[in-house]
């Protein structure tokens, strides 16, 4: 027997009408149309035939947003809100700003970035930003905050994505972005759940390895989600990681092949979120393409598993029409049990009602408006915003050489060293424009070449160090190595032949590093001596390391990691 009791409780909180609404519309459906709103699916365009299909074939529940120009937007949101016979779930990786779904969004910054100014408020109006344009475009579900925890600098995936490696700051971030969206009437999702950035592994490619013990998990990630539970989090998404310790304590004589991860795992999912956290809202899945999900599991157990383990909604599909088909066999030989069924649809209708998306479907402002959707994103408020984080984020690491202020005089010749992503990155990339760079220091007066690799070597022919230094005045490295879905690491590469771009020079000739992206550098290029994370490659963050960098303004930024990574040599 249902138990709709859940449905006035956090954080849910629905009125009687709306409870009624979730119930009578529960036992209205179909197993089909129960099924069909278990899917939380993906749209890259307005597409109609493909959209249409999701709609009508197979009534999806939930669609997710990839960025797209702010019209194509609104144009498939309209066409599933018109079409949808029950009000869509439409979310967006809103981690860092409207751009998240909306090409023209205001990007606040990433998670790193707002942990850098050390001031929780930020995450407040990076949640705000993120609501008011994301809503204005038709999306009323954020797949954030990221409160994961920076253990492991190794990690491939997260990096910026991080708020930080201190568990109060984490905590308070993730508290203060869950509040910020959810007073506006868009839903978060706290992720990715039992905590990634322990493990330098990623589920992207594995399944990986949340190691904490289970006291060390309480005190660090237990709080985090607590917290953010405590202030209303609508959703909480669950990651492709395991949590052995906890697995182990909630199964005592568990066998080491049987601990699966979250996704997969009743124990944590009932046990740990549920009964000892109190998580009483929607769970979804992370992505269920992922390697972290294939690998343990054969796909026609796993994907009804996920929800007869206690997942509400299954992000995405290998393969639709047959993923389609594994939930439906996973009803009919009663791996999801009927009361397993209706509670995970009970709790998608009720995150839908929470959200008055069917009182806004009745009253007409369900969708968007385009000409509206204008004025909201991309407004000055929303770039003032942009500009005060750019202004407090930056940090200088490193200043052992007194370069900073720097003299346009003194150091007047500057060789350029690009390290950039290029294309395929994750949650961006592949846009870095080296010449915007260059001319945003040849606009302060400096004379500006852009480092060439040489096209061959030969050892005792390579290049001049006393021409080196009689050449150039200062060394500026700019990298923009940004995470990817699909590497094992996020480290430099130098250029053939033999690190031929290495900072080879760094002992002669003055020598900064800037980090636009992953901030543990200094791994890599140790002994230089001015180091700077400035966490975004954007105008804004551009513009502000250039003001810093002259002493028009000071460096504000507090590291919210250790870019030292733990070794003595990094601080030389």
């Amino acid at each position: 027997m249902i138990n709709y009791d859940v449905l006035r409780k956090n954080p849910f909180n629905l009125t009687k009408k709306q409870a009624e609404w979730v119930k009578s519309t529960l036992e209205g459906l179909t197993v089909e149309e129960k099924i069909g709103q278990l899917f939380h699916l993906i749209m890259y365009s307005s597409d109609e035939a493909y959209l249409g299909e999701l709609v009508h074939k197979y009534k999806i529940g939930g669609i997710m947003g990839r960025p797209m120009p702010l019209e194509e937007c609104c144009k498939a949101i309209n066409y599933l809100q018109k079409e949808s016979k029950i009000p869509m779930l439409i979310s967006a990786n809103f981690e860092a700003g409207g751009d998240g779904m909306i090409a023209e969004g205001t990007n606040i910054g990433p998670n790193m970035m707002i942990g850098a100014t050390g001031n929780p408020e930020f995450a407040g109006k990076q949640g705000y930003v993120c609501a008011r344009e994301g809503l204005a475009a038709g999306a009323n579900y954020a797949f954030a905050p990221v409160i994961d925890i920076d253990y492991n600098f190794r990690n491939p995936i997260m990096a910026t994505r991080l708020y930080g490696s201190d568990p109060k700051l984490v905590r308070d971030c993730g508290v203060a972005y869950t509040k910020a969206v959810q007073e506006q009437g868009m839903a978060v999702s706290i992720k990715h759940f039992p905590g990634d950035g322990v493990d330098e592994r990623d589920q992207h490619l594995v399944t990986s390895i949340n190691s904490l013990s289970c006291e060390e998990w309480d005190a660090s990630y237990g709080e985090a989600y607590k917290a953010c539970i405590d202030a209303g989090a609508l959703t909480v998404m669950v990651g492709h990681i395991m949590q052995p310790e906890y697995s182990r304590k909630l199964v005592p004589g568990i066998k080491d092949e049987d601990i699966m991860p979250a996704t997969l795992a009743p124990e944590l999912l009932n046990g740990l979120l549920r009964d000892q956290l109190g998580f009483n809202g929607l769970i979804i899945t992370d992505a269920t393409t992922m390697a972290g999900m294939c690998i343990p599991m054969a796909r026609d157990k796993a994907v009804p598993y996920t929800i007869a383990a206690g997942c509400d909604m299954f992000l995405f599909a290998k393969n639709l029409e047959e993923d389609y088909k594994f939930m439906e066999d996973g009803v009919k030989n009663g791996t999801i049990t009927p009361e397993r069924l209706d509670e995970a649809v009970m709790r998608i209708l009720a995150t839908k009602a929470a959200l008055k998306l069917p009182e806004k479907k009745e009253d007409g402002t369900l969708l968007p408006n385009v000409e509206e959707a204008k004025k909201v994103i991309g407004c000055k408020e929303h770039k003032e915003i942009e500009l005060q984080t750019a202004d407090c984020a930056p940090t200088l690491v490193k200043n052992l050489q007194a370069v900073v202020p720097i003299d346009v005089n003194k150091y007047k010749r500057i060789l350029l060293y690009p390290m950039f992503t290029g294309d395929n990155a994750y949650m961006g990339g592949g846009n870095e424009n080296i010449e915007k760079i260059k001319e945003a220091f040849e606009k302060e007066g400096f004379l500006v070449s852009v480092y060439q690799p040489v096209e061959s070597f030969q050892e005792g022919f390579s290049v001049s160090h006393l021409d080196m230094v009689d050449k150039y005045d200062l060394l500026v490295y700019v990298a923009n190595l940004i995470t990817k879905s699909n590497q094992t690491t996020v480290r430099i590469e130098w250029a053939q032949p033999m690190g031929a771009n290495c900072p080879n020079f760094q002992a002669a000739i003055p020598t900064i590093f800037i980090s636009f992206a992953n901030p543990y550098h200094l791994l890599d290029a140790p002994r230089i001596r001015t180091f700077i994370n400035a966490y975004k490659l954007k105008d804004s963050t551009l513009k502000a390391v250039i003001d810093k960098l002259l002493g028009r303004s000071e460096f504000k930024g507090i590291s919210p990691v250790d870019a030292f990574v733990g070794k003595w040599d990094t601080r030389l």
